[in-house]
């Protein structure tokens, strides 16, 4: 019995060591600036407007677009305008006049060009380029998804810590009326010292249960106030309970919509696409091409519009590369091997989209389920500590017993806690999955 009071006298001296770190952490957050309090909706519009990653999604999305329309451009004829002039210090003799005259001059002209046949070439670059673009736009959905998903797993954190701050001051006022339970019955004569030591022990562990809470709501707020581009800590507003609805939409419906919607396939669709217009674009180069120009100059000796010289010229040429040292069949080979690779990838993006699918309705499931079973276990652990409690208040049980109680009932908010947050979480890779949301 010595030796154990002795352990027990050690556990709560460390104890109180542990309650002095708390007071001096407790200083410590204080003195950090008072945080910016956000809704969800708030968190999520911000996170989109900060990012990096969406910023870099969007601006990939304009290149593309600029891609395209220089790629409907090759349809249209070019035109140039030009002018010049030219001024010199010495006269001219013209052999045609027999007159000396000035040797300055002045010209202007407007020219024009189209190629009016390039084997394909122009259609495949506007396949590749609108398909590039239809890539660029999918990954910016699935940038927003994922980034909207980063928010609401921040978001979620700080409330988790919040849930875990509320069942840790649960726990320490248990702590705190099982102690004065102690002591009263330790002045009656009817407990021992050790029943005393235990129950200051369990408050020693509620305190540090609660400094552990505080300190994860601090980093997690800070992690939130960076996404939302804040300088400084960024909680949370009062929000309604976790619902945990079912789904409007059923396994398979799911199941079509991801294959037909979802970011990840789109892209990679898209990839297969640009590759295919690569190959045509590639074979291009065996075909002849045609193109046309023309042009009107204008040309003075003297900066006037009267005595004006004037000229045109039309101008049509063909160019076929009969041998380039085997630079095309290279190009086709090249781009066919990447054709082939893009259908591969496609494949395998919506088999992995569909395993995602079945694994996140799976996480759905389990967590909906285990939920369910948390709740069930709290009201267990709630009675069982209150029949100890009882049974301590009348003698018949001991302090231990009491004191499992309690930890079981820690327990079981916890597993509570950490089920509805994970169903939220999947709920949102769900999301970012499809691209939509549920």
């Amino acid at each position: 019995m010595s030796r154990l009071t002795g352990n027990l006298r050690a556990h709560v001296c460390a104890a109180a060591f542990l309650s002095t770190f708390t007071l001096a952490a407790s200083d410590i957050a204080a003195q950090s600036p008072e945080p910016v309090t956000l809704t969800l909706e708030e968190v999520v519009r911000r996170t989109l407007l900060n990012s990096p990653q969406v910023v870099q999604a969007q601006g990939a999305v304009q290149t593309a677009g600029a891609s395209e329309l220089s790629a409907i451009g090759a349809f249209l004829p070019s035109l140039n305008i030009s002018s010049g002039a030219a001024l010199s210090s010495t006269q001219r003799f013209d052999p045609n006049t027999n007159v000396v005259g000035s040797s300055d001059s002045y010209n202007a002209g407007i020219s024009t060009g189209v190629d009016l046949f390039t084997g394909g070439r122009r259609g495949a670059q506007l396949t590749q380029a609108r398909a590039e673009t239809r890539a660029s736009e999918a990954s910016l959905v699935q940038q927003r998804y994922t980034v909207m998903r980063n928010a609401k797993a921040a978001y979620y954190d700080v409330a988790r810590a919040s849930d875990l701050i509320r069942s840790a001051e649960a726990r320490l006022q248990r702590a705190e009326e099982g102690l004065a339970a102690a002591q009263l019955r330790s002045q009656a004569g009817s407990a021992t010292r050790s029943d005393v030591l235990r129950a200051e022990l369990e408050r020693a562990n509620a305190r540090q249960g609660l400094l552990q809470a505080n300190n994860q709501k601090r980093a997690a707020m800070y992690a939130l106030g960076r996404l939302v581009a804040i300088d400084g800590p960024a909680d949370i507003a009062a929000e309604d309970a976790l619902t945990v609805a079912e789904l409007d939409l059923s396994p398979d419906e799911l199941l079509q919509l991801a294959l037909s919607q979802a970011p990840a396939v789109i892209t990679a669709e898209a990839n297969e696409n640009a590759a295919r217009a690569g190959v045509r674009l590639a074979r291009a180069q065996y075909m002849p091409t045609l193109n046309g120009s023309g042009s009107y100059n204008w040309n003075n000796d003297a900066p006037s519009f009267s005595d004006l010289r004037s000229s045109w010229s039309l101008r049509m040429g063909l160019s076929f590369p009969v041998f380039n040292r085997f630079a095309r069949e290279e190009s086709v080979e090249r781009s066919s091997v990447q054709a082939t690779v893009a259908r591969y990838q496609l494949e395998d993006a919506r088999r992995a989209t569909r395993a995602s699918l079945e694994g996140l309705l799976g996480t759905l499931e389990t967590s909906r389920q285990a939920i369910l079973i948390a709740r069930e276990a709290l009201a267990l652990a709630e009675e069982d500590l209150r029949v100890q409690q009882e049974r301590y208040r009348l003698g018949v049980s001991t302090i231990l017993e009491q004191v499992t109680s309690q930890e079981n009932l820690v327990t079981a908010e916890i597993s509570l806690i950490s089920a509805q947050y994970d169903y939220q979480l999947a709920l949102a890779e769900l999301e970012a999955l499809i691209g939509r949301e549920l």
